[in-house]
């Protein structure tokens, strides 16, 4: 995005209607080294959404959201729903903040990636959160697709769980993109453009038996660097959910595997386990 843009567009974003203070009550101070292939699955289960996330060095953070009443919140199950727990509280209004007053990491430039699952009917939630994200208040922050180019912006917002993928592929400019599925041979590779699927996911029990106890089979360690090399050359990223996450010497395995593949994104729930991890190793990505 030229800067001339951005700035007009950040500028309109600061003057837009306020969200309450207490809306982002914490701090994150944004000196921490960030961790390119760390992501914050279930994210909002956290003490702190997003802000445990980045205190930890992650670049992307998940949200399950529900579309109620007009509201999109935030939860993992329907019965923990809360109003107060917005999208917007949780998620957008920090985010803004944050790239308004130096970046998300302060004096680094990140590819931060914003994974939002649509657990409601696909196209009612998406059309809320199309607008939401299109809001002059948020426009600013996202990477978009315009005018058949990709327009680099401070996050990338992809959408996942009940994608409607024909909406989102018929759209001429667009604030979000299509988080594919690894199985499906119509989103993985050259036949789903990344500028509408950057990112291809899966559940790693469905493509592969190991679950990091002994050697890795030849045959799936293949499997997996062929489906990271498949995807590398269209342009797309690779995530893989389900896979051990119970602190050991399996979950461990695991995660050298995924890295040594060139695996973009890690899945866990425990921040500061993959954190001492890739820092720690010398073929993680602590960049």
């Amino acid at each position: 995005m030229p800067r001339s843009l951005f700035l007009l567009l950040a500028l309109i974003g600061l003057v837009a209607g306020a969200v309450p203070a207490a809306a982002t009550p914490h701090h994150h101070d944004g000196w921490v080294r960030p961790l390119a292939q760390a992501h914050a699955h279930n994210d909002y289960e956290h003490d702190r959404p997003l802000f445990d996330a980045l205190s930890h060095g992650f670049t992307s953070v998940e949200a399950d959201i529900y579309l109620v009443d007009g509201d999109l919140l935030v939860a993992h199950d329907p019965e923990d729903l809360d109003p107060a727990r917005t999208l917007e509280s949780l998620y957008l209004e920090p985010l803004r903040r944050l790239v308004l007053t130096g970046g998300i990491y302060k004096g680094r430039w990140v590819d931060f990636q914003l994974l939002i699952d649509l657990k409601t009917e696909g196209e009612s939630t998406y059309a809320a959160l199309d607008r939401l994200l299109r809001s002059p208040r948020y426009a600013f922050l996202w990477t978009s697709y315009r005018w058949g180019h990709v327009w680099r912006g401070p996050v990338t917002a992809v959408v996942s769980g009940n994608r409607p993928r024909a909406t989102m592929e018929a759209q001429r400019s667009r604030v979000a993109f299509y988080d594919g599925r690894i199985a499906d041979p119509n989103d993985l590779g050259p036949g789903s453009p990344a500028k509408l699927t950057p990112l291809v996911s899966d559940n790693w029990t469905k493509l592969f038996t190991w679950t990091g106890v002994g050697e890795m089979p030849a045959d799936e360690r293949a499997e997996l660097r062929s489906i990271v090399r498949t995807a590398h050359r269209a342009g797309q990223r690779v995530r893989f959910w389900a896979t051990p996450d119970a602190p050991g010497p399996a979950r461990e395995a695991i995660w050298r595997e995924l890295v040594d593949a060139g695996v973009d994104h890690i899945n866990t729930d425990d921040l500061a386990g993959l954190e001492s991890f890739l820092r720690h190793d010398a073929r993680g990505d602590a960049a």
